[in-house]
């Protein structure tokens, strides 16, 4: 199966799935197309290789983030649901793009203590309670020069208040809200050596 007959038939498993659920666990919440699209793009511009994703849902989003990468680029992928780790596995493998994944199991707060810093690119989209509280950490990984997306930045805008409030605290980062799909808020990390506060 070719990588975009994949993603469209993830795309309508999406659709019908959480038209279906009423229990937001038991949800895919992916990403539009136009944000994949966007995603890819901002990739290759940014010539990103090394590239962290939170919140992997059944692999829809790793696998316009992986495709975009060039030969050697990695992405690393959070979830800590087993389910949608198992069904985004099976999505990487039937991509082909397994070994370009290293997905990761657990708790994000543990896990972010455990990656190497330097990161290229970062991909937030997850549960928007945790993200003023992982914030230090998430820019602390990423590198000088990096670039950090956040997904529904309009469609969930009330509920990163504080962590929109923290980010323009920080002089080394500067900002621009995207009108793509939900919303997308691009943070760059300036080339400073000013530490976050």
């Amino acid at each position: 199966m070719s990588l975009e007959q994949l993603l469209k038939n993830l795309e309508q498993l999406g659709l019908d799935n959480d038209d279906a659920q009423s229990e937001r666990s038991k949800k895919y919440l992916n990403i539009t197309r136009d944000t994949g699209e966007f995603l890819a793009v901002l990739i290759k511009a940014t010539d990103a290789k090394t590239v962290l994703e939170v919140g992997t849902s059944n692999g829809y989003s790793t696998l316009w983030l992986t495709s975009s990468l060039p030969d050697g680029g990695h992405v690393f992928t959070i979830e800590n649901n087993s389910r949608k780790i198992d069904e985004a596995s099976e999505n990487f493998r039937k991509a082909e793009l397994d070994s370009k994944i290293t997905q990761l199991d657990g708790d994000v707060v543990d896990l972010l203590s455990k990656l190497s810093p330097n990161i290229d690119f970062i991909f937030l989209d997850a549960d928007r309670s945790q993200y003023l509280a992982i914030a230090k950490q998430l820019f602390g990984l990423l590198k000088e020069g990096g670039l950090l997306v956040c997904d529904n930045a309009v469609s969930h805008k009330e509920e990163l208040e504080e962590f929109n409030a923290w980010i323009a605290d920080q002089s080394n980062l500067s900002t621009s809200l995207v009108p793509v799909g939900k919303g997308e808020l691009l943070v760059y990390k300036d080339r400073s050596t000013r530490s976050l506060s």
